[in-house]
C-alpha cells in the first residue's frame, strides 16, 4: 500500500426533488447504514424544502436533517482537483518550476502566507517573464534576495546581509579584464549588483570596495580570509556556487520570487460555480487551468479542461424514485451506484450494472429496514424512530391500499425497538402534516410534487394529506392559479394537487389542465378544476395508473 491512501469518492444518497417524509427518511437512514458498514463517503442529501411533517419527525427524534442541495447541475466542486500543492509567493521560480515538473502539471497556484490565492504560474507566464530578463537590449531587472539566490544555487553562504530584503537584481559575469569590469559596474547601482566570478582576486576586491550586493564565487572557489574580512566590513554578501559561471548566472535569474513571475491576471473560480459558467474562462486561460477558491479567497484546488474529460468525483444512490424526471436536475451527469425504490419503473438507464432494489411495499423505509437486518447491523434507536415515522407517513398509518403485510410487520418490529405506539405516533405525524399555517399555494403544491412522462406528454401530481379538505377547497382559486402557472412553465399537459383526507380515507383533485384533457377526465366533478376521488388515497398505486391510462388514450 502506498504512503497515502486513495481518497474515496463522495456518494450522495438522495430522494426525489420536492421530497416527502419517506424519501428524506430513507436517504438519512440508508446513508447511516452505509457509514455503519464502513462507507464513510456516503452522505444523505435532500433536494427541496422539508414539509412540516418531515421537520417535526427529524426534530422530535433529534436526527440531523440531510444536507440541502438544490440541484446536481455539474459544478466545479464535482470535477476539481483538490490535492494540489501550491507554492508560496516567496518561493523561488526555480523551485516552483521544479515542483511543476515533478507533479507533471501545466500550472501551479501561488498563495500568500495565509493560503489565499494570488497568482497562477504557468509555462506561458514563466517564459514571457524570463525572456524579458534575458533580452540584452532591455536589461530588465528582476526582484530577488540573498536567501532565494542561495537556495536556487544550493550555495554555501559565507556571508549573508539582509537575506530577506528584496532588491532589483542585475547580474554581472566577469570574463573580461578588470578595466572593462570597472566600466561595466559603473553603469549600475552597486547595491543591486550580483557579481559572478571565480578566483580573480582583483575582481573580488574591487566588488567589495564598491559595496556590491553580493559576490558569488563559481565552481566552488574559496575566498581568502583577508578578503572575507573586507567583505564583512563592507556589508557584502558572499556565496560559493557549485556551478560554473554560466550556469550560476542562469540560475540566479531563476531565483526571482514566483510571485514576480506568475500570471496575476488569471482570476479564480468558486467551488459552486457551474461548469457551463467557467468554460469560457477555461478557454481563455493559456494553461486551460483555473484556481478554485472559497468565499474568503482561500485556495481549494484547481480545475482544468482535462478534469472535465473524466467522471465527476461524486456518485449517486437514489432512494424512493427511479425516474429522472423526479430526480434532482442534472443527476444524469453522474454515476448511479444503486436505486432503492417501491414505485413503477421509469426511464432510468445506466452505463454499467448497478444494484437495483424495487419492491411492491408501501414505503421505501420498509426496504431500508430489511437492508439493516440483512446486513446484521443493529438500527440505532433514533434512526429506528424516524424509519417507523416514515412508514406510517407513506402508508397513512398503515391504512392506505399500498400498505402490505411487510409494512405492518416492519412497523411492529420498529415499534418494539423504539417503544413507540404505532397509533399514537401516527396521529402525531398526521397532525404535523396538517399544519398548513401561512403556507402559500406554491409551497403546498411543491411540497411533494412528482413529474411524470407518458410518451410525448408531461404532467405533475402533488399530494398533501389533511384531516379535512375544507380549508384547501376554500382556497381553490388560489391553488388553481398556481397550478396553471406551474403547467405553463413546465409546458405540461396538466398539473394536479391530490388532497387526501386521512380521516375519511378519500381524496379530491384540484387540476389545471389543457381543455381537451380536462374534458376527458372521468372522475366525478365537484367544481371547475376540482374532482372527487372516492376511496383513492394512494397517488402511486391508485391515482397515477388511472391518469396514465387517460393520458395514453390521448396519444
Amino acid at each position: 500500500m502506498n504512503e497515502k491512501s486513495k481518497k474515496k469518492t463522495p456518494v450522495f444518497v438522495m430522494g426525489h426533488r420536492n421530497p416527502d417524509t419517506d424519501s428524506v427518511v430513507a436517504a438519512a437512514a440508508y446513508a447511516q447504514l452505509k457509514k455503519l458498514l464502513g462507507k464513510d463517503e456516503c452522505v444523505a442529501i435532500r433536494g427541496g424544502k422539508l414539509s412540516p411533517q418531515t421537520e417535526y419527525i427529524f426534530e422530535r427524534f433529534s436526527v440531523p436533517v440531510p444536507h440541502y442541495i438544490p440541484d446536481m447541475i455539474p459544478k466545479v466542486s464535482y470535477y476539481m482537483k483538490d490535492d494540489v500543492n501550491p507554492v508560496n509567493g516567496d518561493t523561488s521560480l526555480w523551485n516552483a518550476v521544479t515542483q511543476m515538473e515533478a507533479a507533471n502539471v501545466k500550472a501551479i497556484p501561488v498563495v500568500n502566507s495565509d493560503g489565499e490565492y494570488s497568482a497562477l504560474l504557468n509555462y506561458n507566464a514563466f517564459a514571457h517573464n524570463i525572456l524579458q530578463v534575458l533580452n540584452p537590449e532591455t536589461e530588465t531587472l528582476f526582484s530577488t534576495n540573498i536567501r532565494l539566490i542561495a537556495e536556487t544555487l544550493s550555495a554555501q553562504q559565507v556571508l549573508a546581509f539582509n537575506p530577506e530584503e528584496l532588491f532589483k537584481c542585475v547580474t554581472i559575469v566577469v570574463a573580461d579584464c578588470i578595466e572593462t569590469f570597472r566600466k561595466t559596474l559603473a553603469l549600475h547601482m552597486p547595491e543591486n549588483a550580483v557579481i559572478i566570478t571565480g578566483d580573480r582576486k582583483d575582481v573580488q576586491e574591487y566588488s567589495i570596495e564598491n559595496r556590491v550586493r553580493a559576490l558569488v564565487l563559481s565552481s566552488g572557489t574559496q575566498m581568502e580570509k583577508a578578503m572575507r574580512e573586507k567583505a564583512e566590513n563592507n556589508g557584502v554578501s558572499v556565496l560559493i556556487s557549485p556551478y560554473r559561471s554560466a550556469e550560476t548566472a542562469m540560475l540566479v535569474m531563476y531565483s526571482a520570487p514566483v510571485s514576480e513571475m506568475a500570471d496575476t491576471k488569471i482570476l479564480p473560480v468558486h467551488a459552486n460555480d457551474t461548469i457551463n459558467y467557467i468554460r469560457e474562462f477555461l478557454r481563455e486561460s493559456t494553461s486551460r487551468t483555473l484556481p478554485v477558491v472559497d468565499d474568503k479567497n482561500k485556495l481549494l484546488g484547481t480545475i482544468s479542461e482535462t478534469n472535465l474529460l473524466v467522471d465527476p468525483n461524486v456518485e449517486i444512490i437514489l432512494v424512493d424514485h427511479n425516474e429522472l424526471s423526479q430526480a434532482l436536475e442534472g443527476v444524469e451527469n453522474y454515476t448511479i451506484q444503486e436505486v432503492i425504490d417501491h414505485h413503477r419503473l421509469g426511464n432510468l438507464s445506466t452505463k454499467a450494472p448497478i444494484t437495483f432494489i424495487n419492491r411492491p411495499v408501501g414505503a421505501t423505509c420498509t426496504i431500508i429496514v430489511s437492508l439493516y437486518r440483512q446486513s446484521r447491523v443493529p438500527i440505532p434507536k433514533p434512526i429506528a424512530s424516524i424509519l417507523l415515522a416514515g412508514i406510517l407517513a407513506d402508508t397513512l398509518v398503515l391504512k392506505s391500499t399500498t400498505a402490505t403485510d411487510e409494512d405492518r410487520d416492519t412497523a411492529e418490529y420498529l415499534s418494539n425497538i423504539t417503544n413507540l405506539d404505532i397509533e399514537t405516533l401516527g396521529r402525531d405525524i398526521i397532525a404535523a402534516g396538517n399544519r398548513l399555517g401561512n403556507r402559500t399555494a406554491d409551497e403546498i403544491i411543491n411540497q411533494d410534487m412528482k413529474e411524470y412522462q407518458e410518451g410525448k406528454f408531461k404532467y405533475t401530481v402533488s399530494q398533501i394529506e389533511v384531516d379535512s379538505t375544507n380549508e384547501l377547497l376554500e382556497r381553490r382559486k388560489e391553488i388553481l392559479d398556481d397550478l396553471e402557472i406551474c403547467r405553463r412553465s413546465r409546458e405540461a399537459l396538466f398539473c394536479a394537487l391530490m388532497v387526501t383526507d386521512v380521516v375519511k380515507l378519500t381524496s379530491v383533485m384540484i387540476i389545471a389542465s389543457k381543455p381537451e384533457f380536462l374534458q376527458a377526465l372521468e372522475f366525478p366533478r365537484r367544481n371547475n378544476g376540482v374532482f372527487f376521488l372516492r376511496d383513492i388515497v394512494s397517488r402511486k398505486k391508485q391515482l397515477i395508473p388511472l391518469l396514465s391510462e387517460q393520458v395514453q388514450s390521448m396519444s
